[in-house]
């Protein structure tokens, strides 16, 4: 196979939530309870009393304010439109029987999995570091692919967890491979470590693993993440103002829609500054 064409258009660009072709699944198949997040309780596979017939939020300009900010950190891949228009082939939830809504919001999650691990894959293959592994990265990335097509009962039954836990293992290696190139080995792995509050300001966190770890409410200020692995890591009400994050590994949107930051923070091109974050100083 030949390398990964850098000039091409990003696949990521396809991985994004395209809300015009979806059925409102995210509103009706997630459940959620009374928090500092959400303002109500809701089960799975209960419509959100603010969905509309059309499947718009009714509050979606004034979610944060209406005590709805987990809807604002939601992010489902473009799982809601492959699920809606390829799964079940456009038919929508509220049409036909309710085993078929059934299966159709036991499906969402499933394939919102599944292509969270086709955004980390197609960023492997960006990294020239990582090339020593890019076969196999091509092999986990058909698969997956592959995956996301299957029937409603095939995604229904699937052991995302084993797959998921596979795609892991070679991300691992990427991201090794991709930080040696930065100095990171000599930071250590805070890899699950428990960061919540720490006082990081201005750290110098290059090429570190913070996969998966628990960075809710730290003071990121200044911090210079370049080439850090943010795999899994939890970035809850963080606070990135002024941090440099370009070239940081497998960021997200939904990470960097709970963190808190401002337009002097520095992103990679794949990720958009959130809304929330230009009201601050």
């Amino acid at each position: 196979m030949h390398e990964h064409d850098t000039t091409s258009p990003d696949p990521r660009t396809e991985l994004r939530a395209d809300c015009d072709r979806c059925f409102g699944l995210c509103c009706v198949a997630l459940p959620f309870a009374r928090s500092a997040d959400f303002a109500i309780d809701k089960g799975a596979g209960e419509p959100c009393p603010n969905l509309g017939g059309d499947s718009r939020c009714g509050i979606h300009s004034r979610l944060r304010t209406s005590g709805f900010t987990g809807c604002t950190v939601y992010d489902c891949f473009g799982a809601g439109q492959q699920v809606s228009q390829v799964t079940f082939g456009g038919v929508d939830w509220r049409e036909g029987p309710k085993e078929r809504a059934r299966l159709m919001f036991d499906v969402f999650p499933v394939v919102r999995h599944l292509r969270e691990l086709l955004w980390y894959l197609n960023e492997a293959l960006t990294l020239p570091a990582a090339r020593p592994v890019h076969a196999d990265v091509r092999r986990l990335l058909s698969a997956t692919e592959r995956l996301t097509l299957g029937t409603p009962e095939e995604l229904a039954a699937l052991d995302v967890g084993t797959h998921r836990r596979q795609v892991g293992d070679v991300l691992l290696r990427v991201s090794k491979l991709v930080r040696a190139g930065t100095g990171g080995g000599r930071k250590g792995d805070r890899r699950g470590a428990d960061l919540m509050g720490a006082r990081l300001k201005g750290a110098d966190l290059r090429g570190a693993s913070l996969r998966g770890t628990l960075l809710i409410a730290a003071d990121l200020t200044g911090a210079d993440l370049r080439g850090a692995d943010l795999l899994g890591a939890d970035l809850r009400d963080t606070d990135l103002a002024d941090a440099d994050l370009t070239g940081a590994l497998f960021l997200t949107q939904p990470q960097l829609n709970a963190a808190r930051g401002n337009t002097d923070t520095r992103l990679p091109a794949t990720v958009d500054r959130p809304g929330h974050w230009t009201s601050r100083d």
